[in-house]
């Protein structure tokens, strides 16, 4: 993984600076007391990451961060927490507050690295036109369907036809398409999750996972499919916003 670190505190560089090193698989490209000079290694370098202080003399991070053209992942640090919701809604990965610590920055570097690996999936269109199953990942040649306890007896489900599954204590409640009663199973998501593949199911909430291919609009902090709102959660924004594009 391949960064840079931008902080107009040389002190708060080193901090990183050590912490990536710690990390034994993250290369820093640069680091810079001013943002404007980070430009030129940006547009020649394929990064991976930025780290981006918000409060520094000669432009604000997050202005800065929002006027680069594809920018990489970047993770906002700063000594300041009332800049999260602002940061967050540029798809920040994390939000740093200084001083940093270690486990902290590994959680983040953790995130950035489920997102970068979602972003080097390859994207097949399928035989159906659906954009997020490929032919490369071995959960999309699964035979297209799976079964659930539902009462007394072991229901078949076809992947496609699940349109997203909402948590209710100790159930699930499985939403498909042409039905408006839910199927009901005893099951944690931790288990169905392991039954879906990753490449068309994500969990956008503590409550919610949904079929990426149902979607039929994204709000700022919700999606919509077939006229049922549902909400996305604050720690999966970072995650999901990425995967479409966002």
């Amino acid at each position: 993984m391949k960064c840079i670190i931008i902080d107009d505190e040389p002190l708060a560089i080193d901090v990183l600076s050590d912490y990536c090193k710690k990390m034994g698989f993250i290369v820093v490209a640069g680091t810079f007391t001013n943002p404007l000079d980070a430009i030129s290694t940006i547009k020649e370098e394929k990064l991976d990451l930025i780290f981006c202080d918000i409060e520094m003399p000669q432009i604000n991070g997050i202005d800065f961060i929002g006027s680069l053209d594809n920018s990489p992942l970047f993770v906002f640090t700063t000594a300041y927490s009332q800049y999260a919701v602002e940061g967050f809604n540029l798809n920040a990965i994390d939000y740093l507050v200084k001083p940093i610590p270690y486990p902290r920055f590994i959680k983040a570097i953790s995130r950035a690295k489920e997102v970068l690996s979602y972003q080097q999936r390859p994207i097949d269109l399928g035989a159906h036109g659906n954009v997020f199953p490929s032919h490369g990942d071995p959960a999309a040649s699964s035979p297209g369907f799976i079964f659930v306890k539902a009462e007394y007896e072991s229901v078949k489900i076809n992947l496609d036809d699940i349109e997203y599954i909402q948590g209710l204590k100790d159930y699930l409640k499985i939403h498909v398409k042409g039905t408006n009663k839910a199927i009901l199973t005893l099951m944690s998501f931790k288990e169905i999750l392991g039954k879906l593949p990753p490449n068309q199911f994500f969990r956008v909430h503590k409550s919610f996972v949904v079929n990426l291919n149902c979607i039929k609009t994204v709000q700022r902090n919700r999606i919509v499919i077939h006229d049922i709102r549902i909400p996305i959660g604050e720690s999966y924004r970072a995650s999901f916003f990425p995967i479409l594009g966002l």
